[in-house]
């Protein structure tokens, strides 16, 4: 079964709830940290949640900048929790923007897709141009690897360059089209490409017309949580519950210092708020 097949079913079956395995020593209870390294600190907390939320959500996503600040010790983490997440035949993004060309993106694609830091996604920078993309095709023809590049994002510096008017619309859509036209060469069964789009849920007027101009392709979608972007534009950035992956990272993986016990049951609190998030946007569908 192709990638994109994969993460289709996962997300019929479990909702979907993307976790951010962002995770910083600050996020860890001592008593999990307690006489570990670093980098068995961050993979103790990794796995306590994923053991606890692997039947609601859909896939996990680390961001390769928390694991890189510490280091040696953090990569360690990032590699172990990969493997991990590998060896119990879950999904993984790996959050890392890439941008480069020729040889230095061949080995970037490398990097990522094979390997050590081995992932079935990541996330690409499309800005220095198709070249920057090209060099993943052959892993993304293959079914076995994709990737989420970025469209529309839910930072405030979006507005610099990404909705600047290019021929009477907004640039991103000159992006979106022709990350589109990639995208239908490899549709899989479930109509879904493996070439998908960062699409942030803060812009109210805008995620109509990007879910129906990108139909066929999956979201990446951030900004639910900590970021508060509205359960309505998630929502209407899927298609019928499925399409996409609505990204939580804080919200979930540090809910458990919102309760008195809760780092004795991290994963407990973790699996509460993967569950509200999947019921806070689905919600929207009987309004």
């Amino acid at each position: 079964m192709k990638i994109i097949d994969r993460l289709y079913e996962k997300v019929s079956q479990n909702g979907f709830v993307c976790v951010g395995l962002d995770t910083s020593m600050d996020y860890i209870p001592n008593k999990i940290k307690e006489n570990k390294t670093i980098a068995e600190a961050i993979f103790a907390y990794n796995k306590e949640i994923i053991d606890n939320t692997y039947d609601v959500c859909a896939i996990y996503k680390l961001q390769i900048a928390y694991y890189e600040s510490y280091g040696l010790e953090g990569m360690l983490a990032y590699k172990n929790t990969l493997a991990y997440l590998r060896q119990r035949g879950l999904l993984s993004i790996g959050d890392v923007k890439r941008s480069d060309i020729a040889a230095s993106a061949q080995m970037y694609a490398k990097a990522h897709f094979e390997g050590d830091f081995e992932t079935d996604f990541i996330t690409l920078n499309p800005y220095m141009g198709m070249d920057s993309i090209s060099p993943y095709e052959k892993y993304i023809e293959s079914g076995d690897k994709g990737v989420f590049v970025l469209l529309r994002t839910s930072n405030p510096g979006a507005k610099d360059f990404e909705i600047l008017p290019v021929e009477g619309e907004e640039f991103f859509y000159k992006v979106g089209d022709k990350m589109k036209e990639l995208n239908d060469k490899y549709l899989g069964e479930n109509s879904y490409g493996p070439i998908g789009l960062v699409v942030g849920a803060t812009h109210s007027e805008e995620v109509e017309k990007i879910r129906n101009r990108y139909d066929k392709m999956f979201f990446l979608i951030p900004g639910f949580g900590a970021q508060k972007a509205d359960s309505m534009n998630v929502y209407k950035l899927l298609q019928n519950l499925n399409g996409g992956v609505v990204n939580s990272s804080r919200a979930i993986l540090k809910n458990w210092q919102n309760f008195e016990d809760g780092a004795c049951r991290v994963g407990f609190y973790a699996r509460k708020k993967a569950i509200e998030t999947f019921e806070e946007i689905k919600a929207n569908e009987v309004l």
